[in-house]
């Protein structure tokens, strides 16, 4: 099950950068405005979550239990919004690669944090020399795709 969640993941990163052409695309189309192709995005996003859930037989009672739940457990769709409008805004602006590299490098140091910490129930992982050489390259990566260029004295 693990190499499916593997790919998962690895299929989540591929269509990232789909995503955020095809909302730029949107915009595009709907008077320029990154936050309305946001939230045409979400829109759409919302309707598909309710036919995936109908088609595999979720329960919607247990959508009562929202009753009982902290406001701060809802910040999750303001940080999804925030991500798509995010991204629709600073793709164009930066491109594709280098607003990924910039978005891969913060989530890669976050993470690495809510491993060590075990924020908001996650589980505890140490900060092994491994993956905090990992992080190093990934954040080498972002300086390479963003600043590489003036870095290395090359010009494309």
């Amino acid at each position: 099950m693990q190499t499916v969640y593997t790919l998962l993941a690895l299929f989540i990163g591929l269509v990232v950068p789909l995503q955020a052409a095809v909302n730029n695309q949107l915009r595009a189309f709907i008077g320029g405005s990154p936050l309305l192709a946001a939230l045409v995005s979400f829109s759409v996003g919302i309707v598909t979550l309710l036919l995936m859930s109908l088609a595999t037989g979720q329960k919607m009672s247990g959508l009562m239990g929202l009753a009982k739940v902290q406001p701060w457990m809802l910040v999750g769709g303001v940080l999804g919004a925030i991500f798509v409008f995010g991204t629709t805004l600073i793709a164009p602006k930066l491109g594709a690669a280098s607003m990924l590299a910039l978005i891969i490098g913060g989530q890669v140091c976050a993470g690495l944090l809510f491993d060590r910490f075990g924020w908001l129930g996650m589980p505890l992982r140490d900060l092994s020399w491994p993956r905090l050489l990992g992080a190093a390259l990934v954040i080498m990566g972002v300086l390479l795709v963003n600043f590489g260029d003036r870095l290395l004295g090359s010009s494309s």
